[in-house]
């Protein structure tokens, strides 16, 4: 299976050249540190930055420099601070090209319930409500089944919603999937030493296989 190390380098594989890209909490930030070599990619983070670079060392953390998520970031050359009304402004006025985001569940026809924890008294829903109603490209990080050894790839998601129909990949320690239009996870490569029917078994959700599935290649 794969770590969420190399989930945030695989998914850092989607990204091209020119991209504007918003990074939420947990497995998402980790994609600032595999940007792959020859593209200039922009990393936006919705409190405020545009130029996030990877994440510092012990000896160059600045603790007034953080991302969403809290944690101590890097600038790159070119960087821009600014208030989170710009930020939502850029976000909700569709300049993102790609938005990746961590989920406790994603239905087989694209929808995303992350923001309400189970047994956990929480704010509100935050900035994803935005980026998930006005990104073109949603990619979800995230495990494929809870600690429970239950499925997060469902038909129907059991958590209030943050978005309906708005994912468009998914990538877990188990596989990379589509999710189709008309609905359903089509499997497009299995971690190695998964099997097909290892994630057929793990997904609750509508799984599509076509064909011989390659494993990941990172």
């Amino acid at each position: 299976m794969l770590s969420k190390e190399q989930i945030a380098k695989r998914i850092a594989c989607e990204l091209k050249d020119g991209y504007y890209v918003n990074l939420g909490i947990g497995i998402p930030t980790l994609v600032a540190n595999y940007i792959p070599a020859g593209i200039n990619v922009v990393l936006q983070s919705e409190n405020g930055l545009l130029g996030i670079g990877p994440f510092p060392k012990a000896d160059g953390v600045d603790p007034d420099l953080i991302n969403a998520g809290k944690q101590t970031v890097t600038m790159v050359p070119g960087s821009a601070l600014f208030n989170s009304a710009e930020s939502f402004a850029m976000i909700r006025g569709g300049h993102i090209d790609i938005t990746i985001l961590g989920a406790m569940e994603v239905s087989e026809r694209g929808d995303i319930a992350n923001w309400k924890i189970p047994g956990k008294m929480v704010k509100g829903m935050g900035g994803a409500m935005d980026l998930v109603a006005s990104a073109e490209n949603i990619i979800v990080a995230m495990q494929h089944i809870n600690k429970e050894g239950k499925s997060k790839l469902l038909k129907e998601c059991s958590l209030p919603l943050t978005g309906k129909g708005c994912v468009k990949k998914i990538v877990t320690e188990l596989a990379v999937l589509d999710v189709l239009p008309g609905g359903g996870f089509k499997l497009l490569e299995r971690a190695p030493g998964v099997t097909v029917e290892d994630i057929k078994q793990a997904t609750e959700g509508k799984l599509i296989v076509e064909g011989e599935v390659p494993e990941i290649n990172i």
